[in-house]
């Protein structure tokens, strides 16, 4: 019976992140991300490369999403970290149609990161500039090639860990992306600290240690970012990954605005 029960409990979250959207404010875009202080996010997002996001799922959202993770039928493709030298641990990558929290999310993210991505192509001498609305942003990757979703899954294990790596995946990189850890530390692991590195020219590495609750987001920098200088803006280097889980489980969703070849 009890066996049963657990199976009857995991189907409904599954169906749960199917359809749980977001309210809405009356701007169109979810509540939670509505309530966010972008201003502050965008000053942080420029001092350190990183932001933390409070509360942008609750629990319940954060369990319907990692209940997902058996359901292949979900994904397109699974990447077993240890095959590729990438640490230890596994993830997927959701097809689409993105489950519909995370299609909700993905483009309310996009329209508020796009104001910093573009200052900071200015500030570091790019060209490129990022529409406001995000379908237009992917008509551009798609128009390259680059057709497959990237928001993933990643699920970590006992003495499992991810490698600092960069989410690039073709010519048309958004610069900023967020991941939401859906695990609560303590309870169900402990260890696995998101780890941000940040490589100036000419010195050594910077490392940013980025503590997350459940239901929390870190919005970060995918590639490089710019920096105030004497003589000017100059470019740095970032990397990402986590640190070895001591003990438990931990489930993130991963959302990466730039779409894949």
């Amino acid at each position: 019976m009890a066996h049963n029960a657990a199976v009857c409990e995991t189907g409904e979250m599954k169906s749960a992140a199917q359809t749980i959207i977001h309210p809405a404010s009356t701007s169109g875009i979810p509540a939670p991300v509505e309530a966010i202080d972008w201003a502050q996010t965008g000053r942080d997002l420029d001092a350190q490369g990183c932001a933390v996001l409070k509360g942008l799922l609750s629990p319940d959202e954060c369990r319907a999403l990692a209940a997902l993770y058996p359901d292949d039928s979900r994904f397109r493709s699974r990447v077993v970290m240890g095959r590729h030298g990438f640490g230890r641990g596994e993830y997927k990558y959701f097809s689409y149609p993105l489950p519909d929290l995370i299609a909700g999310l993905r483009p309310a993210l996009y329209a508020r990161l796009s104001e910093v991505a573009n200052r900071w192509n200015e500030a570091m001498g790019i060209d490129i500039r990022y529409p406001h609305d995000h379908d237009t942003f992917l008509k551009r990757c798609h128009a390259a090639g680059q057709t497959r979703p990237t928001p993933l899954l990643l699920q970590y294990g006992e003495g499992d860990y991810n490698c600092l790596h960069q989410d690039l995946y073709g010519e048309h990189v958004f610069p900023l992306q967020v991941a939401i850890l859906l695990s609560e530390q303590g309870r169900d692991f402990t260890g696995g600290e998101f780890v941000l590195t940040e490589q100036r020219p000419r010195m050594q590495s910077r490392p940013e240690v980025v503590p997350l609750a459940q239901g929390d987001a870190v919005a970060f920098a995918v590639h490089h970012r710019p920096v105030q200088g004497t003589r000017g803006f100059y470019r740095v280097n970032l990397r990402h990954g986590v640190s070895r889980i001591r003990s438990g489980h931990r489930h993130t969703l991963g959302v990466i605005l730039h779409d894949a070849k």
